[in-house]
């Protein structure tokens, strides 16, 4: 195993620039996943750590060694790519195997290493079979078996899941959880799925246009994003934003108002002064949302709108409103959601101390981390 540190890291492709300055550290045996929009730079990031790219400015570290020269088969990295890339003429055994006997490994020393391996990911019974004879899911398993054997000081995932339907893709999230407990070994992981990113990262590192824009543990990046891009990023369904403005201080609370005038309310800080003449951004997010009863006696903030859609999930559901301005909001529900027809008005609910401010530059000045 071994840390993997990426110092002031660039690359352009002719005149696009694809990475700027990235400073990032992945700690031994941690799990980080890179997380943010196509195009971002995140395939690119792994490229560049394996070897598959050059930079064009900056350092990159396994350990304690400066890799930016050393090719590919030697820096001790095992990739598992979105296509699965095994081999199709040859057997589960011999796709695992191929790497080590390039490396003129010993016959038992490669067969008690496949053999372990496809015992761990349970493909150990289908060993003798070809590509075409396995499910998406088991071909998954034999091409992340491939990179295991192998020992590296790291795995790198582009995701690997996205070729899978939705079942394999949660039957494989959780295997691949097991595992990372499992190995202990270092991973990057590139993903769109947020399940996947909460679930596997011990890091998240959320991209924007080549550079970071957040780092920090799940819980970190979803409670106490730095700004309306990761916000909005982290979290299914994303976060409920609108433009605000600054009304006045009354009493413990500050308050706001909507575009359709209505008001909500933050607990009043001393150390911030607000502008009565600058734009804010109010954030709310779906799951902290509550519908209420007509006579419902609710003490947060309550905003009204007219239902567009009402979805059923089974185990939830989410409700679509408008607001008077045209404002999309988006209710989680904890149960289905039966009483809340299309076309009629309801009021909304949600707790101070689970709203956000942003400014005019869409970065936090309230959040949960600042109550």
């Amino acid at each position: 195993m071994a840390s993997i540190v990426l110092k002031n890291v660039s690359k352009s492709f002719k005149d696009s620039v694809i990475i700027k300055n990235v400073d990032l550290t992945m700690k031994d045996g941690e799990c980080t996943v890179l997380v943010g929009p196509s195009g971002c730079g995140k395939s690119t990031i792994l490229r560049l750590i394996c070897g598959l790219e050059e930079v064009d400015s900056g350092e990159i570290y396994i350990g304690d060694r400066v890799v930016n020269d050393v090719p590919p088969g030697g820096r001790g990295i095992a990739m598992v790519f979105q296509s699965y890339a095994l081999y199709p003429h040859m057997t589960v055994f011999e796709n695992m195997a191929f790497a080590l006997q390039v490396r003129k490994f010993t016959k038992i020393e490669i067969e008690k290493r496949v053999t372990n391996t496809a015992k761990i990911l349970k493909i150990d019974h289908l060993l003798h079979r070809k590509p075409k004879e396995l499910s998406g899911g088991q071909r998954q398993r034999v091409a992340i078996g491939r990179a295991i054997v192998r020992n590296p000081y790291a795995f790198l995932f582009d995701e690997p899941l996205s070729n899978l339907d939705s079942a394999l893709r949660c039957q494989m999230r959780y295997e691949l959880a097991k595992l990372k407990a499992q190995l202990k070994t270092t991973m990057i992981y590139v993903t769109h799925d947020q399940s996947e990113a909460m679930t596997l990262a011990d890091k998240i590192v959320v991209m924007r246009d080549g550079s970071i824009e957040q780092v920090g543990s799940p819980l970190e990046l979803y409670n106490s994003p730095v700004n309306i891009f990761v916000a909005k990023f982290i979290g299914s369904s994303e976060m409920n934003i609108f433009p605000v403005s600054f009304v006045k201080h009354m009493g413990k609370l500050s308050m706001f108002q909507t575009q359709t005038g209505e008001q909500v309310s933050f607990l009043r800080r001393e150390d911030i002064e607000y502008d009565t003449d600058a734009k804010y951004f109010f954030g709310i997010r779906p799951e902290n949302i509550e519908i209420l009863a007509e006579n419902s006696l609710f003490f947060g903030n309550r905003l009204t709108g007219t239902v567009i859609l009402s979805e059923n999930l089974g185990g939830e559901g989410f409700i679509h409103i408008a607001m008077k301005d045209g404002a999309p909001v988006v209710v989680k529900s904890k149960k289905m959601v039966t009483t809340e027809p299309v076309g009629s008005s309801v009021r909304f609910g949600f707790n101070i101390e689970n709203c956000y401010l942003f400014d005019e530059n869409e970065n936090t000045i309230f959040g949960l981390a600042t109550h």
